[in-house]
């Protein structure tokens, strides 16, 4: 464990059958540092997230959140503290946005926010500040139909960061973009991510995205299969608003081999 860990899992194994999805998994994400994790499908990368985020519970192992009250044990829950620990402690990116068609842009940020009782006016007053801060000031009253893609995944990062999250997961969150629109988006959701002090976690098929990231770790047939040297990670307290796609690149940390380690 490192000092400045968010989200530490050890031993993961998750099975469907006779099919491992995961094989005796170790992960780790710090603060302000975000982790791309790549593979073809059917690797388990979606089922690593989804274990991560407590939207499923592994058959074996240990995730522990060190939230700022004390640790908490994801895996160890039920499956209604999970949801709480999904609403109040972690945000979540898909490919597709996910944003719902009947409301507005501005009420679908705010949406975490009421479904955990804040008032509706702190909600969407909280909302708007951060679709400012995401170049979105003028679109909060339109609907997700209209607003252009990149649009509409900001306004999915915004969502995610509504409720002040430790850890983001992102799942394919540039995969039906464009490069350009694809790169804007990156910016984005680094800047409002690490740039906030938050962990980000990443599942992409996109080299390009993942290597701006701080560490790549590649899996295979439910386990690791390599891992990139770990990058230059933020200094310890607020961490800057910047881009990890310029850090110095570094040696591997004596962490790096554990966090990339096959079981």
């Amino acid at each position: 464990m490192r000092t400045n860990d968010l989200l530490l899992a050890t031993g993961l194994t998750k099975s469907y059958g006779p099919t491992h999805a995961l094989a005796g998994v170790d992960f780790t994400v710090g603060r302000g540092e975000a982790v791309a994790v790549m593979g073809p499908s059917g690797c388990g990368k979606t089922t690593l997230l989804h274990c991560l985020a407590g939207v499923i519970a592994p058959d074996l192992g240990q995730i522990t959140l060190f939230a700022p009250h004390g640790p908490v044990s994801v895996s160890g829950a039920s499956s209604e503290d999970r949801a709480a620990i999904r609403l109040n402690h972690f945000g979540f990116v898909f490919q597709q946005g996910l944003l719902l068609p009947e409301l507005t842009a501005v009420e679908n940020v705010a949406l975490p926010l009421l479904v955990g009782r804040t008032s509706r006016g702190a909600a969407l007053g909280r909302a708007a500040e951060l679709m400012a801060r995401l170049g979105l000031t003028g679109l909060e009253e339109r609907r997700p139909g209209q607003l252009s893609g990149g649009q509409q995944q900001r306004v999915a990062i915004a969502r995610a960061q509504v409720g002040d999250p430790a850890v983001v997961f992102a799942d394919e969150p540039t995969g039906a973009l464009d490069s350009q629109t694809s790169s804007e988006v990156m910016h984005a959701l680094l800047a409002s991510t690490i740039g906030e002090g938050r962990g980000l976690v990443l599942v992409t098929h996109d080299r390009g995205v993942a290597d701006r990231c701080h560490r790549v770790l590649s899996m295979l047939d439910g386990r690791w299969a390599g891992a990139q040297p770990t990058r230059q990670l933020p200094p310890t307290g607020p961490a800057r608003a910047t881009d990890p796609a310029t850090p110095t690149m570094t040696a591997a940390s004596t962490d790096s081999p554990r966090l990339g380690a096959t079981r």
